[in-house]
């Protein structure tokens, strides 16, 4: 057993204060995503933890790349059916999360997911590299498989199959945009004070923002 109790670390690189905010919480966001961005230490700053509540009653929590973020919410992709995207459209109650440690910073995402068009679908999967869309379709994903073999044989089956081609969208594969109705800014503090600011959301163009103990 490690006993962790003596990982420290004080946090004082920014602040985060009230006379300074955005109206819209996804303004702040493409603020901190840029400074982040721009400051370094982050190897993939579109990582995001996705949170869902799966069909067997447990919650669920799996790093995604976050492909695009609006004024309608934050989009990424994957399989329909898989483990994630039969919870998605079960329960479309999903929380994000993205931590940048290099600048001492989070953000909490709670929204609603919802597929997006099939043509928005099929515009960013014919904007993936070749062996990425034939990954797509090999891969039963979630499901068990006999061994790493079953997947490589089958990529190079579909790799044949569709050289020089283009390949078509899956049906099973596509988009989900989550619709955020509370958006949670984190900033570490020395002494443990951290700041965190909340938005909520009132009405489709209406924010209320509250601060929170840290």
């Amino acid at each position: 057993m490690s006993d962790l109790t003596n990982y420290r670390k004080s946090y004082e690189k920014s602040a985060l204060n009230e006379n300074e905010l955005p109206e819209d919480p996804l303004n702040l966001f493409h603020k901190w995503f840029k400074e982040t961005e721009a400051f370094g230490g982050v190897e993939e700053v579109n990582a995001m933890t996705i949170s869902t509540l799966g069909l067997d009653g447990f919650p669920k929590a799996r790093v995604v790349l976050l492909k695009k973020y609006n004024e309608n919410g934050f989009v990424f992709y994957t399989n329909y059916e898989s483990e994630k995207g039969k919870a998605l459209q079960a329960n479309p109650h999903v929380c994000l999360s993205f931590f940048w440690p290099s600048i001492e910073r989070q953000v909490i995402i709670k929204g609603l997911a919802e597929k997006t068009s099939d043509l928005d679908s099929d515009n960013y999967f014919h904007s993936r590299p070749f062996g990425s869309q034939i990954g797509a379709i090999v891969s039963p994903q979630s499901d068990v498989i006999p061994n790493r073999e079953f997947l490589e044989n089958r990529l190079k089956e579909l790799e044949q199959q569709w050289e020089g081609k283009e390949v078509p969208r899956p049906e099973f594969w596509g988009g989900f945009l989550v619709r955020p109705v509370s958006v949670e800014f984190w900033q570490g503090r020395p002494n443990r004070l951290h700041d965190r600011i909340r938005y909520s959301i009132r009405d489709e163009m209406d924010w209320k923002i509250e601060r929170l103990s840290s």
